[in-house]
């Protein structure tokens, strides 16, 4: 008994090091200026956030894909040139998932401060050019994040769209975010801790079950909650609205 129960508080002891001094590691393959400085004809630059840990590629984030693709389609049809920058918050990998609840918690300090500055440095190199910073939950979080950051000058230039924003973290009162809640019935928005648990609960047997059927079923997408779902069809006219009063500024 004396040997589990050392074997237990040696387990906890490195489990709290680990995550304390893991440190948060930028993502290799995210570098803004250089990406943003090769593409210089595009107008406005979509800044990419998933949800969860935030390393779900674009291509197959289809829960947030076809809201952006169909902002850059409005944007293209109004006659504007367009990119999408994706940015991964952490690794796919254990210690990426340590780094990206250590990241939660801190907000991502380290993070958004680097690309705030990014942000900034560009738009004075290139005046005229727009940036809307897209975020699906914890990313919405993380766009939260870089909108306070931003100095008040380059506010102007720079437009949010956060989609379900974890109950944990405060949005910010501003006219260049645009939120989205489905209509204050998002549990996770609100903090509604008997969905929240029960969502947690279901969680690895979710995520068990699809193995065993042969689906290559990501651990965090198996965080499937009723009312965390959004369509682009439903947000449209509320994002077109809010694109076309901020570009025409």
């Amino acid at each position: 008994m004396k040997k589990v129960k050392y074997f237990l508080i040696f387990l906890t002891v490195f489990g709290g090091l680990l995550f304390l001094f893991n440190p948060e590691v930028f993502p290799e393959n995210f570098q803004f200026r250089e990406f943003l400085n090769s593409n210089p004809q595009d107008d406005i630059i979509i800044i990419f956030n998933s949800g969860g840990w935030g390393n779900t590629p674009l291509e197959k984030a289809d829960d947030f894909s076809p809201i952006i693709t169909g902002i850059q389609e409005t944007l293209n049809e109004w006659g504007y040139n367009s990119i999408v920058v994706p940015y991964n918050r952490t690794k796919d990998s254990f210690l990426g998932t340590i780094g990206g609840v250590k990241g939660t918690i801190f907000s991502f300090q380290n993070q958004t401060e680097k690309l705030s500055k990014n942000i900034e440095d560009f738009l004075k190199e290139n005046p005229g050019k727009k940036i809307i910073i897209t975020g699906l939950s914890n990313g919405a979080a993380f766009a939260n994040e870089i909108m306070e950051k931003l100095s008040k000058d380059k506010n102007s230039a720079v437009f949010a769209i956060e989609v379900g924003t974890p109950f944990w973290k405060k949005t910010l009162n501003s006219e260049n975010i645009l939120v989205f809640n489905n209509g204050g019935k998002d549990p996770l928005v609100k903090g509604d801790v008997k969905i929240l648990f029960s969502t947690i609960l279901k969680m690895p047997f979710r995520w068990l079950s699809a193995k065993i059927s042969g689906k290559n079923l990501n651990f965090s997408r198996a965080f499937y909650m009723p009312n965390h779902a959004y369509s682009w069809t439903d947000i449209k006219p509320e994002v077109n609205s809010f694109l076309e009063e901020k570009l025409k500024q």
